[in-house]
């Protein structure tokens, strides 16, 4: 897991292929503008959900994981609070991992809480749980998945 400003994010694009074209699909001059729902970047191995909800709170928001995409989270509008454990440390299933799906859910509590503000990201691994949308206000998000194989 690693948080930082999109103004940085070329530091990490050495770390997968997919992350340069990541980066710059959240460096678009037309992303605030761009409706909800999928964007495909390079088809199934990289693609974007852009959203505008309402935080659910702390207690609302249970941690996931993927074991297929790595997260990059990053927040155009509004700020989001997304906890953290790493993948080893589940061990509450509240929903046992569906393949399908990519996306396996746990009760077990973060053991941090980030704050990601506007015009930072949240990039997160397999091996990071994470609870998003753990704010109480509303956010406009845009989460690129990049596919762990490449």
């Amino acid at each position: 897991m690693l948080i930082d400003h999109l103004q940085n994010a070329d530091r990490y694009s050495v770390l997968h292929p997919g992350f340069a074209d990541g980066f710059a699909f959240l460096r678009r001059k037309d992303l605030a503008k761009l409706p909800d729902g999928r964007h495909d970047i390079d088809g199934d191995r990289l693609f974007a959900v852009v959203s505008r909800v309402s935080g659910r709170g702390r207690e609302q928001s249970p941690l996931e994981v993927h074991r297929r995409y790595i997260d990059i989270q990053f927040v155009v509008d509004g700020e989001d609070c997304i906890g953290w454990l790493p993948t080893s440390d589940c061990r509450q299933v509240s929903s046992p991992f569906d393949g399908e799906k990519d996306l396996g859910v746990f009760y077990d509590p973060p053991a941090k809480w980030l704050t990601v503000e506007p015009g930072t990201f949240a990039l997160f691994y397999p091996e990071d749980a994470h609870a998003p949308l753990a704010a109480s206000g509303h956010m406009h998000k845009v989460v690129v998945k990049v596919a762990v194989d490449w």
